[in-house]
């Protein structure tokens, strides 16, 4: 797989794809009425811009993911989920979005994005049926660096095109499900015991920092559909949190957590495969310096203050 090469001039993740944006009349589509909150989740959408990004990063690690949003009968909005190949190489028979790596002929994320859904569940690449709603700040996979790219299909009568190579199956799941620990479906006998919502702290970059890594059931595991887990959970739940304008009943980070940005910037200097495209590519790791460097501080700063408060516990039960 070749990608396009860097030129003189350096960009960023989010600059190298400038998202025109139409605007969306769902009135006249052929989809069902929309509720109240549908209609305001994806006005908050369509009016997020993610934060300009700092750093630079290497194309040959950026890849895209496309949160294709539908209307359901009721009028709430759903996402597609598709069941990855059990011949897969990676992450065989997980339960994933669509998505891959940013190839040479691809204009932007964006395009990467809609090239994959098209490749992968036959969804097409027409912006006036499936228009684009948002691109969100960028997410740290093992290693990849993942865009997600948000959009609204306004075309229910259209029907997926399984590529079988890499799809076993697509199925769907409530976007606002993502923001509760309860379940939006009936518990089935054999899950009972195994709450909808789980999560579990994991330690990798910065050094001793803990990252959450949540998982959803999808009400479909008898029939072998996995959870909804890590990064795709991760995409999912901070979607339904712009969309949706409220928080999660579940705290989505540990204490004390780096912040996306602090651990993407840590694996550009610190992760191996990381490193090496930067070094071939000539990225300029600066912006990435410094912002583990001002983590370095803070943490530091923090956890002195900590041993001062321990201290003064110690001394005032002497």
């Amino acid at each position: 797989m070749s990608f396009r090469p860097f030129g003189p001039k350096k960009t960023s993740q989010l600059e190298y794809h400038r998202p025109k944006r139409r605007k969306i009349r769902w009135d006249d589509a052929p989809i069902p009425p929309l509720s109240k909150e549908s209609k305001e989740c994806l006005r908050n959408l369509a009016r997020y811009h993610a934060p300009k990004q700092k750093m630079k990063y290497p194309r040959s690690r950026s890849a895209a993911v496309l949160v294709a949003l539908f209307v359901g009968r009721h009028g709430d909005l759903y996402v597609l989920l598709s069941r990855r190949s059990s011949s897969l190489r990676t992450y065989a028979g997980d339960t994933s979005l669509p998505g891959g790596k940013f190839e040479s002929g691809d204009k932007d994320l964006e395009d990467t994005a809609r090239r994959e859904a098209f490749e992968e569940i036959g969804l097409p690449r027409d912006r006036i049926k499936v228009p684009l709603l948002c691109i969100l700040e960028p997410f740290l996979a093992a290693e990849l660096i993942v865009t997600p790219v948000v959009v609204l299909i306004l075309d229910n009568t259209l029907r997926p095109i399984l590529n079988r190579d890499e799809v076993a199956s697509l199925f769907s799941h409530p976007l606002a499900s993502f923001l509760s620990s309860n379940p939006p479906f009936p518990s089935e006998p054999d899950t009972l015991e195994v709450p909808y919502h789980t999560s579990f702290d994991s330690k990798g970059g910065p050094p001793a920092q803990a990252f959450r890594m949540h998982q959803f059931l999808t009400g479909r595991e008898a029939g072998g559909i996995k959870p909804v887990f890590g990064l795709t959970a991760a995409i999912l739940i901070r979607t339904a949190t712009i969309g949706y304008a409220r928080e999660p009943d579940f705290e989505v980070k540990p204490p004390h957590a780096p912040t996306m940005e602090e651990r993407i910037a840590w694996a550009l200097l610190y992760r191996k495969v990381f490193r090496e495209a930067c070094d071939k590519e000539g990225v300029d790791l600066r912006a990435a310096r410094r912002i583990v460097e001002s983590f370095e501080r803070k943490e530091a700063y923090r956890r002195r203050k900590e041993r001062e408060r321990e201290e003064k516990k110690v001394k005032s039960k002497l």
